[in-house]
């Protein structure tokens, strides 16, 4: 089961529905044209257009899998006061006091650049039912990180 948000789970959905209804049309257009010029088997253009639609086809599937589970969170009902999927973070960093603030969300919303960082990752798997003012220990790729929890949002 995969939970996020309404906001990410719509945008699954409007992906999903623009491969199906956009892009897929536009991949089995590309292959008709290409059988129309003749031999098949040394034609560069449908056999590209087939590896389209075979990637197009894997990700529509991927996609609704994940739709098939999605749960959505009410987040009116989730409390405050700990860390938990879909609150945002302040955090800073005790080796050099530098302040970072951070959504937890699904893998699948995921995004550094608006600051929404995976549940599954190891900053947000160490920050998990954590309260504020508390102090926790990372394990990166870079070594370890010492970070203190300044607040918890909704």
């Amino acid at each position: 089961m995969e939970y996020m948000s309404q906001e990410g789970f719509d945008k699954l959905v409007a992906e999903l529905r623009q491969m199906e209804n956009v892009e897929l049309p536009q991949v089995r257009e590309a292959i008709a044209e290409a059988r129309d010029k003749g031999d098949l088997s040394e034609n560069f253009e449908y056999h590209a257009a087939k590896r389209e639609q075979a990637r197009l086809l894997g990700r529509i599937r991927f996609k609704q899998r994940i739709l098939a589970n999605a749960r959505v969170i009410d987040t009116s009902r989730l409390g405050s006061d700990t860390v938990q999927l879909l609150c945002k973070v302040a955090i800073t960093n005790l080796a050099n006091n530098s302040r970072m603030s951070y959504t937890i969300a699904s893998p699948h919303e995921a995004n550094l650049r608006e600051g929404k960082i995976s549940i599954k990752s190891p900053i947000a798997e160490a920050l998990l039912n954590k309260k504020v003012g508390d102090v926790v220990e990372v394990r990166v790729p870079a070594g370890t990180l010492r970070l203190r929890i300044e607040d918890i949002q909704r």
